[in-house]
């Protein structure tokens, strides 16, 4: 037990994962990271993140869920090798003709602003068109993970749709970034850090066989 707690308090403890990746090994219904924030509302939301997978089926990416939605912002690539489903308040949108290469590393940032309901992609440097989805504030306390799509708020995994790779450098904004910087982050160069979660300093706990290892 007493390995157990200290297992728990290492990991929600902000942890520098600079130069990390969260490798993701195989099919589970279970194996995910919970990323941990106090914060109860999002006006708006950037995250950016990079990811290498050799899937060609559908796979979630990044999950946002309350008590009140459990899809209140995901990122979800369905199983045409092009288009990344963008959730917000429980409604979606297609991003579409986009490429993903087989074991290659994407860089993606996903924008959503609740004063319009606009959302927009950027995958490899380059900006999708701009979608409507919903407006409003995410409200609640989040539940937020990397590798597997919410279904349940915190719950209902489906192992047909959990991601396989590796996935670094995760930040996460209750604002949207300024396009400069998202290209400073594509670009891998000096950007301003997530004021929700910041790669550099990083709250999280893995459940199941997601290891931490070099990028």
């Amino acid at each position: 037990l007493f390995v157990m707690v200290m297992f728990a308090t290492c990991c929600a403890a902000p942890q520098d994962l600079s130069g990390k990746v969260f490798v993701f090994p195989k099919e589970s219904n279970t194996d995910r990271v919970r990323l941990l924030t106090s914060q109860t509302k999002f006006s708006s939301v950037t995250t950016c993140l990079r990811f290498k997978t050799d899937l060609t089926r559908n796979y979630g990416l990044f999950s946002l869920s309350t008590s009140a939605q459990s899809n209140d912002f995901v990122l979800f690539k369905i199983n045409s090798e092009d288009v990344i489903r963008m959730h917000a308040r429980g409604e979606a949108t297609d991003f579409l003709s986009l490429s993903f290469a087989p074991n290659t590393w994407h860089s993606m940032c996903a924008t959503w602003r609740s004063d319009n309901g606009l959302a927009q992609l950027w995958v490899d440097g380059k900006a999708t068109i701009k979608r409507y989805i919903k407006a409003g504030p995410i409200t609640g306390a989040p539940i937020i993970t990397l590798g597997q799509k919410q279904s349940t708020h915190g719950g209902g995994f489906d192992a047909k749709q959990s991601f396989i790779g590796m996935i670094t450098k995760v930040h996460l904004w209750d604002y949207v970034i300024p396009t400069a910087e998202i290209k400073r982050y594509m670009d891998d160069k000096h950007f301003i850090s997530g004021n929700v979660f910041n790669w550099g300093a990083l709250q999280y706990e893995i459940t199941g066989q997601v290891l931490v290892d070099e990028e």
